[in-house]
């Protein structure tokens, strides 16, 4: 593995933008708003799943492909902006029926917060990239543990440091919400907060620079 200098500067690294607000805090935060801490949860595990494809991909080298292949990074990126602003407007359609309370929520609706977090994830080519650029700087080719490895533990260890951010965030928005959630004209009110926050982000991610 890397010596204990790059490990506590990639720890530390780690930490700084795993606590930052980003788009998968607010992600799991609307789900939480619209659905319920459960669903909340469920996201947050979601997006953590799906952050394995691309520490794969990063350990395979397969990330590569956005820069070599520009038109292939936009249309993965349109594709989970579209996908996001679907997600969005189809909260605003839900029937005040098919939402989860805080307090017994329907497992269907934490079922679909799960793999939609999954869909989502796996379709942001920003992750993709974020694992290619930043963990090669902590790899050590002369440690002894293969490079592919290396890749596989600190993207290990950075997407489990990411989750835990998006949990901390998915419980705090819940405790905000729970009362207001005994109301169901609360509820929709949420519901259209969740779903606004949902196409706002597929928007900034469509119009987002590469």
């Amino acid at each position: 593995m890397p010596s204990t200098e790059l490990l506590i500067a990639f720890f530390a690294a780690t930490a700084i933008f795993a606590y930052i607000p980003g788009p998968a805090m607010l992600y799991a935060a609307a789900q939480t708003m619209a659905r319920g801490r459960w669903s909340g949860l469920t996201a947050a595990l979601g997006i953590h799943l799906g952050g394995y494809v691309h520490v794969v991909a990063a350990a395979a080298g397969l990330s590569v492909l956005f820069h070599a292949v520009p038109t292939l990074y936009v249309a993965v990126k349109l594709a989970g902006a579209l996908y996001l602003i679907w997600l969005g407007v189809s909260l605003f359609r839900a029937r005040a029926q098919d939402d989860a309370v805080i307090s017994g929520i329907e497992p269907k609706s934490a079922r679909r917060a799960f793999f939609e977090s999954i869909t989502v994830e796996v379709l942001n080519p920003k992750t993709a990239i974020f694992f290619m650029a930043f963990l090669p700087q902590f790899i050590d080719a002369s440690a002894t543990f293969p490079v592919w490895l290396q890749f596989l533990v600190l993207g290990t260890i950075v997407n489990l440091m990411f989750s835990s951010a998006d949990v901390i965030c998915v419980v705090l928005a819940a405790a905000l919400i729970t009362r207001l959630w005994r109301s169901s004209h609360a509820q929709r009110l949420m519901r259209r907060a969740g779903g606004a926050v949902l196409v706002g982000l597929g928007v900034h991610v469509a119009l987002q620079k590469s």
